[in-house]
């Protein structure tokens, strides 16, 4: 019964209001509501043939890369595209300034020379399936919460053991508007994942920080690895016994490419929006969380970037790094700017106003969430100050207490596994950059941070040095053996009293235990709590919205979970005066190219092709087409996505939005936000022409009509 009112419910939106079509992550086992209005718009598929659990799907195919990413397969042999910069960490793994390969770029010519990358993952979704009724199973009303969840915690241990008993499965339930349904996913996971290509950084990152997150664009972010399994094409750990996974039906390539308003679609893992915040949460989020953050990246990067720009081996080790960081910070930027600009406050304060002349008589619930937002908000500021600085700023800080299991846990087993494991950490460390972003971070905290929830030893260190902290830093890390490999290294070598004594001494080691725990016991326990009660409440808030609003769209805010998103290919007019045009080719390269900016560097080779147009049988009218727009609504971790078109044929990878639809996080505007997308004819060309890796595109099914 669930099922068909919610089936009916989306028939009817779309019938009502087809204008909203492109907003949403649609959970894919509920397509079949939204058949009629995506083959309205072009798709000549069916909902099965894009998600089934009988036969074989397009889902079968799409890949959760490493957790954070998407993956497509592409051959019957296990080849996966994915972005350049979802596979920029790997890419670094096997970098050495000998060996540069994020410089030169990476093809194997042979499997033989595919590189292995411990801890990288491939997973499959076997199947979705709701099960709210299951997990509410003897829940009542006049139960407590604790009580509710409790049963809830049961019945989801129980469900998910029973789903995967006598398998190689996971299965996973998460929870959808706030925990008004639930879905149990099952999925299946590969741990032999090897990289097999990728392009240049010139290349794979053209453009860099100038152009990231903005149109037009012209960045070739694609990177290749190919799924290894055992000799029965199960799951198994890296090995080299092991073989290319066999799939029946990978994705098939369009060779013709796009036009525009063509149906596309997106398929993959967005991680997480935020659509249904109140205006106070909206009003918190861009006054006093973002502001914060942003500075604390920029000082960051400031140190980072300088470094990196003096030294090919400081770009190596801090190249992962500085695109972790940087990518965060302008889009932080540019979603509000967009926020701002869209009104956004405003336009939640009118939904809160339509909802409370239809809710009058439960109007306090609304009053009730934004008591517990401003109990909140210094909370959310301390963990997004935390997270900042343990997370994305001065390593030293969580590397010193890593060391805490030395002194607590196992010695002769931690101490065994930090001998093996420190030289991967300083593999990638220079003690003069992170000296410099301690003394740069540490001041944005404290002036931010709530006295109140301020470790109290980290007050009186900084007293102690009457608040300089260049001079803290420099005393802090001359007196670490946690700066240096060397003195790590030989603090070691000694007996177990000598080292436990030295740790726990140490100064990097006392800031870090002291800062964690007074977290841990002063910030973290109490927005946990208020978080869960704002979210219990946010519960009835949705549920009410929905209620309320019959003709209105309420997709499920992402949450990781496999997602589909359609639109069709589109330029948009994002301001006054400016168009942006649904693609972009060779020629904006060496446009940009000409300009000398450092972002804009590219290879003599591809100079080279272009100035004889060779662009074989991915070319289109004398040029070749490198990115294209559509009005898909995607978010993070949708980077390398599958760009699907009417027929299911890949013609391209997702790996970016505009500028001003990075707001669409919190707020969709169907008339400006657009995803970017790389264009598949590129990416074989790269394969095929550049790189002379020919072999791989011919393990690929390519389809021209």
């Amino acid at each position: 019964m669930r099922f068909i009112i919610k089936t009916l419910f989306i028939v009817l939106f779309f019938i009502s209001n087809s204008i909203k079509a492109h907003e949403g992550m649609w959970i894919p086992s509920l397509l079949k509501a939204l058949e009629g209005d995506m083959q309205s718009m072009g798709l000549k598929l069916t909902a099965e043939d894009i998600y089934s659990i009988n036969k074989s799907s397009l889902k079968d195919a799409i890949v959760h890369f490493g957790g954070g990413c998407t993956a497509e397969v592409v051959s019957k042999e296990g080849l996966i595209l994915t972005n350049h910069h979802c596979g920029y960490g790997q890419i670094q793994q096997h970098s050495s300034p000998e060996n540069n390969l994020l410089k030169n770029g990476f093809w194997a010519m042979k499997k033989s020379e595919e590189l292995k990358n411990p801890g990288l993952t491939a997973t499959f979704i076997v199947r979705i399936e709701d099960v709210t009724s299951a997990v509410e199973k003897g829940v009542l009303k006049s139960m407590t919460e604790i009580e509710k969840q409790k049963v809830i915690s049961n019945n989801i241990k129980s469900i998910t053991e029973d789903a995967v008993k006598e398998t190689n499965y996971s299965a996973d339930i998460k929870p959808f508007y706030y925990g008004n349904e639930y879905y149990m996913i099952v999925s299946k996971t590969y741990n032999d994942v090897r990289l097999v290509g990728a392009p240049p950084s010139s290349m794979g990152k053209f453009g860099g920080d100038t152009d990231n997150w903005v149109w037009p664009r012209h960045t070739c972010d694609f990177s290749v690895f190919r799924i290894y399994a055992d000799k029965n094409n199960e799951p198994a750990e890296i090995s080299d016994d092991n073989q290319p996974y066999e799939i029946p039906n990978p994705l098939s390539i369009a060779l013709n490419g796009v036009q525009e308003n063509d149906f596309t679609m997106v398929f993959g893992f967005p991680g997480r929006t935020s659509q249904y915040l109140t205006s106070k949460a909206v009003d918190n989020y861009i006054n006093i969380i973002n502001p914060v953050r942003i500075e604390m990246r920029k000082n960051s990067l400031k140190h980072i970037d300088a470094a990196m720009d003096l030294s090919e081996e400081t770009f190596i080790k801090y190249a992962a790094k500085q695109s972790r960081i940087s990518n965060a910070y302008k889009k932080w930027i540019g979603q509000d700017l967009g926020l701002r600009k869209k009104d956004a406050i405003a336009k939640k304060i009118n939904l809160e106003d339509k909802w409370l002349k239809k809710n009058k008589l439960n109007g306090e619930l609304l009053e009730e969430i934004f008591i517990l937002e401003e109990q909140k908000i210094q909370y959310d500021q301390s963990f997004s100050l935390f997270k900042e600085l343990w997370y994305y700023g001065p390593e030293v800080i969580r590397f010193s207490y890593g060391f805490n299991k030395i002194l607590n846990g196992d010695f002769e087993k931690e101490l065994a596994d930090k001998k093996t494991s420190i030289s991967g950490y300083f593999k990638n460390y220079i003690q003069k950059i992170d000296q410099n972003i301690f003394s740069s971070l540490l001041p944005i905290y404290i002036k931010n941070m709530n006295n109140d929830l301020t470790s109290s030893y980290l007050i009186d260190l900084i007293d102690k040095y009457n608040g300089n902290y260049e001079e803290m830093a420099a005393d802090l890390y001359k007196n670490s053996v946690f700066s240096s490999e060397e003195k790590i290294s030989d603090l070691l070598k000694g007996n177990e009293k000598s080292i436990k004594k030295k740790i726990s001494n140490d100064p990097f080691y006392l800031l870090s235990s002291n800062f964690i725990n007074h977290y841990r016991n002063n910030v973290h326990n109490e927005f946990i709590r208020l978080s869960d009660l704002t979210d219990l409440k946010m519960k009835e808030y949705v549920k009410s919205l929905m209620n309320s609003f019959p003709e209105k769209t309420f997709w499920a805010d992402a949450n990781s979970t496999l997602r589909l998103t359609y639109g069709k290919v589109e330029g948009t007019f994002p301001r006054d005066g400016i168009k942006y045009t649904w693609f972009t080719t060779m020629d904006g390269i060496i446009e940009k190219n000409n300009t000398g900016n450092d972002d804009f560097k590219i290879p003599e080779r591809l100079k080279d092709l272009h100035k004889e147009k060779n662009y074989g049988k991915y070319g289109n009218n004398g040029n070749l087409n490198i990115c294209f727009l559509g009005s898909n609504h995607t978010t993070g971790c949708n980077s390398g996505s599958p760009a699907l078109n009417a027929e299911g044929l890949l013609v391209g990878i997702n790996f970016d939005r505009s500028w001003e639809s990075t707001m669409s996080d919190v707020l969709f505007d169907e008339d400006i936000c657009r995803n970017i997308m790389v264009d598949i004819r590129y990416v074989l060309w790269v394969i095929d022409i550049y790189a002379g890796a020919g072999h791989l595109v011919e393990e690929m099914n390519l389809v021209d009509n």
